[in-house]
């Protein structure tokens, strides 16, 4: 028996994203809702375009955001989205074929990465498997303030979809080092409030040097030319962001901007 599947997206100021991402939904989504933190550009207009129902909500953290999100959907089965994803003609395929056969409590996704106008396949970016395609019943979003995701109630299990998402992450290295900045904060944030405040020369000088040599060298980063040295260098810098702003003020690490 085919499921009527619902697409759920956050989105803030996305009108860079969000219409390449609606395109792809038309075959494999029977309801399209965004929940937009009052979006000051022109998201809003792009999505009522594609048809997408708009629901405002405050921002309360990613966690919140996509419970939220999920709660408004209009079908039990569905298929969490970031605003710069689109699904390829395969995984849409692959999403089809699971609609028309339902038999776990989520799907993974992967994700291809388009770094400043590269694909990027190597570094630990790729396959970058996500739990997106789930019955909301059985599960829902965990987490601290970053690094949420979708857990499957206990004894339930995970299946594979076939085919890519299509993730355009950053336009130039300036949009990188600025989200860096924000996300190590908020890194920090969630490290103070897990109780680990203690920062040694360790996390300060041989973390930052071995997110190097693992992503560059081990692996195989070098082989996405530029952006796998850039990766591996922002990535390795952010890892001594994250534990420098965490030992100058653990005080304030837990109410990130």
């Amino acid at each position: 028996m085919l499921i009527s599947l619902s697409v759920v997206i956050i989105t803030f100021n996305e009108e860079a994203n969000i219409g390449r991402c609606l395109e792809a939904l038309q075959d494999v989504a029977d309801d399209v809702v965004v929940v937009d933190s009052f979006s000051t550009d022109r998201t809003l207009e792009i999505c009522r375009q594609h048809g997408a129902r708009v629901i405002q909500h405050a921002f309360e953290g990613y966690v919140e955001q996509k419970n939220y999100a999920t709660a408004q959907a209009r079908h039990d089965y569905v298929l969490q989205l970031d605003a710069d994803e689109v699904l390829t003609d395969e995984l849409r395929a692959s999403i089809q074929v699971v609609k028309a056969n339902w038999q776990h409590a989520g799907y993974t996704l992967a994700r291809l990465t388009n770094y400043c106008g590269s694909w990027v396949r190597h570094g630990g970016w790729y396959p970058d498997r996500k739990l997106r395609l789930y019955d909301r019943r059985l599960g829902q979003w965990v987490g601290l303030l970053l690094h949420e995701r979708f857990e499957v109630a206990a004894g339930q299990t995970v299946g594979l979809l076939a085919g890519d998402a299509l993730h355009y992450s950053y336009h130039s290295v300036e949009q990188h080092v600025s989200q860096l900045n924000r996300f190590t904060s908020i890194s920090a944030a969630e490290l103070a409030l897990r109780g680990k405040t203690r920062v040694t020369l360790f996390h300060l000088l041989l973390k930052p040097v071995w997110k190097f040599v693992h992503g560059y060298f081990f692996r195989l980063g070098f082989l996405d030319g530029f952006a796998g040295l850039c990766i591996a260098t922002i990535s390795a810098w952010g890892v001594f962001l994250k534990f420098a702003k965490l030992r100058t003020k653990p005080a304030s690490a837990t109410q990130p901007v």
